[in-house]
């Protein structure tokens, strides 16, 4: 999970980074005025921070469904491995009783 984790994490700062480039590039090579170059750094700005909450919201949407599958996977895990140690402890008290049980047949053999 932590892969997933790292790889969502590289990709939204691989996100954010590249259009900060973009938009750099775009408003240097421009040929426009300083107050269509304000307005346009504006819009570029709001409409960035809209997409990074977007695919942030995203991200965590499926951060949380895997948190929730981890989770589940190990209840069921814990579930399974609580069944087997109580099968085991059954099968360990059979034994158990079956070997008092030939240890009093060899007892009363040899007193008798």
């Amino acid at each position: 999970m932590s892969d997933r984790d790292s790889d969502i994490g590289a990709f939204l700062v691989g996100f954010v980074v590249g259009g900060l480039a973009g938009a750099a590039a775009a408003l240097l090579l421009a040929p426009q005025s300083g107050e269509e170059t304000r307005t346009l750094i504006r819009d570029k700005s709001i409409e960035l921070k809209g997409q990074v909450e977007s695919t942030a919201a995203d991200a965590r949407v499926k951060v949380e469904g895997a948190a929730a599958d981890a989770r589940a996977k190990a209840e069921k895990l814990a579930h399974d491995a609580k069944s087997r140690a109580e099968d085991l402890q059954k099968r360990g008290q059979v034994l158990l009783e079956e070997q008092k049980a030939r240890l009093g047949k060899k007892g009363s053999e040899t007193t008798s």
